[in-house]
Order: structure tokens, then C-alpha cells, then sequence
């Protein structure tokens, strides 16, 4: 009797040699069947796990196991819920990322104007009743 699955010892019945839950719902970890089975029922658990291939049904298990705890914490969306959040993570991260290229080009396009300023003089004119300035000859585009 000791060496019944999770699954076995949740539905008390004997664990057949070729049990298609003892591989994927141990008996040291009797609460990962206990949520599965609160969720999707023993039976559809079974035929589900009997439909795969059996490569596959690790992955299956872990996956119903994962979204039956969802469930449990978020009966109204379950893993619908986690997507959405994740989904509206990736939305203001990119959204904040656009917003940092938008200053990195803006940075970038204040640099040369800068450089552009620095090259020219502008003195005021002698005479302060007029609006005259002098520029040097320096800026390319003056001459």
C-alpha cells in the first residue's frame, strides 16, 4: 500500500504497476495531484495524460499542475490573468523604452548645435543703440 501514487492515494484505490499518474504525481508530493484534481477532475486528468504521447506527458502534467494553481489563486482568470499583466508589462516597458530613444535623439541632435554655437562670437556693437553683432569667420556656412 505504501508504494501508491499521489494520485492513487487521493482517489484510494490500488496503484497498478502501469499507473499513467505515478511517474508525474509522486506520493511524497500528495498536494500537486490535490490541485490538479480539484481543478480538472481525476479521470479527465487521466485520459488527458493517456491522449499525449508519451514523451510529452511530463510537460502536460507540469503544465496542468501550473495552471490548476493559477486557478486556485485566481479562480476568475487564472493564467489569462498572469498573461495580461505580462503583456501589459511588456507594453509600458516598451513604451518607456521609446521614450528613452526619443531623449537619446534629442540629446543627440542638441550636441551639434552646441559644437555649432561654440564656433561663432557674437560681440555686441559699439554703438548700443543698435542691434549690430559681429561673427567671426569661423562658422563655415557665414562666409
Amino acid at each position: 500500500m505504501s508504494g501508491r501514487c499521489a494520485a492513487c492515494k487521493n482517489q484510494r484505490r490500488r496503484c497498478p504497476s502501469d499507473c499513467i499518474f505515478s511517474p508525474y504525481f509522486p506520493a511524497n508530493d500528495p498536494e500537486r495531484f490535490a490541485r490538479v484534481h480539484r481543478i480538472y477532475g481525476g479521470s479527465n486528468v487521466g485520459k488527458m495524460l493517456q491522449q499525449i504521447p508519451s514523451y510529452l506527458r511530463e510537460q502536460a502534467a507540469n503544465s496542468l499542475y501550473f495552471e490548476a494553481q493559477c486557478r486556485i489563486q485566481d479562480p476568475v482568470y487564472g493564467c489569462a490573468g498572469i498573461i495580461s499583466k505580462l503583456y501589459e508589462q511588456i507594453n509600458s516597458t516598451e513604451i518607456a523604452l521609446a521614450h528613452v530613444q526619443t531623449q537619446i535623439a534629442c540629446q543627440k541632435l542638441q550636441v551639434p548645435q552646441a559644437k555649432a554655437e561654440s564656433n561663432f562670437n557674437v560681440f555686441p556693437a559699439q554703438n548700443s543703440s543698435t542691434a549690430e553683432f559681429q561673427w567671426e569667420s569661423q562658422v563655415p556656412w557665414f562666409n
